[in-house]
Order: C-alpha cells, then structure tokens, then sequence
C-alpha cells in the first residue's frame, strides 16, 4: 500500500491494510505476506505491519537496485 506523502500520517495506511486482512481471511486465505522494498527508509510501513500483527520473517540485503542505490527489503508475514 502506497500512500502519496500529502496523505500519509492520518491512518489511510493503516485503515486499508485492515481492510485488506479482512478481505483476505474472508477469501478463506490462511498467511499474508509482506514484502517492504527500501526497508531502510520505510520505518514506517515495518511498525504499521508490526501493529497490525505482522512478524519479522527475514531480511534480504542489496536485491535490488534503483536510482542508482541498492536497497534492502523485509519480508514479514501474518497468519489469518
């Protein structure tokens, strides 16, 4: 879930990534996983999901490249 900074910090994150859970277990769907890009500078997302039940499933380290930068991502998962 991407919010436009303008927006960001007045619980739209949070409020679709409930939703989304929602939907998800509704859909009979048993884990949900979360793949954070940019895991260095996206503090924010990593709490939300860690708010949201998330846990820590592994750290992958310069797998991908962008704006000529390499960056890490985390992965976090959620049983429904």
């Amino acid at each position: 879930i991407y919010i436009r900074p303008l927006f960001q910090g007045q619980g739209l994150g949070t409020a679709l990534l409930e939703a989304l859970i929602e939907h998800a277990k509704g859909g009979g769907f048993k884990q949900m996983i979360a793949v954070i890009g940019d895991s260095k500078t996206r503090a924010a997302s990593i709490a939300l999901h860690r708010r949201l039940g998330f846990t820590d499933s592994g750290h992958l380290t310069a797998v991908g490249h962008k704006h000529g930068r390499w960056l890490d991502v985390t992965l976090m998962q959620r049983s429904l």
